[in-house]
């Protein structure tokens, strides 16, 4: 896959493109602030956009899901524990309060180990609850998308409802922590001292795991 990593600095959050190179197709992972420019980039890119997911339910990882869906028509998908937040009113109030707009209801509701094809490429759903009950990792050989699970040298708070420390560290040790340490990992926002880190950094050098 062709991976585009983009910068929306409001929140120092990073949203995604994760592109098929045979069919010049791609997902949107966690939207937020810009979409103009998330969809300008991807554009630029040469990719068409199909499908939008959100890592988990949080309005500054899914504020520029209705405008993306709009002018798209792609497919949301979301995590099962999840997808009634994603669209709910403290969601949407949220949403405006950041500059976004509320989400619609998910066309896709996921289950861990779900398989999310993109042309010929294939994304799998890890879920990771401890963020939230519905967070997941997306995952495809090579890279890891990580939303608010785990970040560079960091981990994702566990404070918000529906959070939980120690589903958090097991979901980064048990199901994370077990992909090939040369995995890539992208982070839902630029936390560390760089953008993306691999799962044997993190093995390594993460002080909260």
């Amino acid at each position: 896959m062709e991976i585009k990593q983009i910068f929306l600095p409001q929140m120092a959050n990073f949203s995604y493109m994760a592109g098929d190179i045979t069919t010049k197709t791609c997902a949107v992972i966690d939207p937020a602030f810009d979409p103009e420019k998330i969809m300008a980039e991807i554009k630029t890119a040469g990719y068409t956009i199909t499908h939008v997911i959100n890592t988990h339910g949080h309005a500054d990882h899914t504020s520029g899901n209705a405008a993306i869906l709009k002018a798209t028509g792609a497919r949301l998908c979301i995590h099962r524990e999840d997808s009634a937040s994603v669209s709910g009113l403290l969601s949407r109030a949220a949403s405006r309060v950041l500059g976004g707009k509320g989400s619609p209801k998910a066309d896709c509701i996921l289950e861990d180990n779900d398989i999310v094809e993109i042309g010929e490429s294939r994304l799998k759903v890890i879920h990771t609850p401890g963020h939230t009950r519905g967070s997941i990792c997306i995952y495809t050989p090579d890279h890891l998308f990580t939303g608010d699970t785990l970040f560079v040298e960091a981990v994702g708070r566990t404070d918000l409802p529906g959070g939980s420390h120690e589903q958090l560290l097991f979901s980064v040790r048990e199901k994370l922590y077990t992909l090939p340490e040369d995995t890539r990992v992208w982070p839902g926002h630029d936390y560390g001292p760089s953008p993306w880190s691999t799962i044997g950094h993190e093995k390594l050098n993460n002080p909260f795991t």
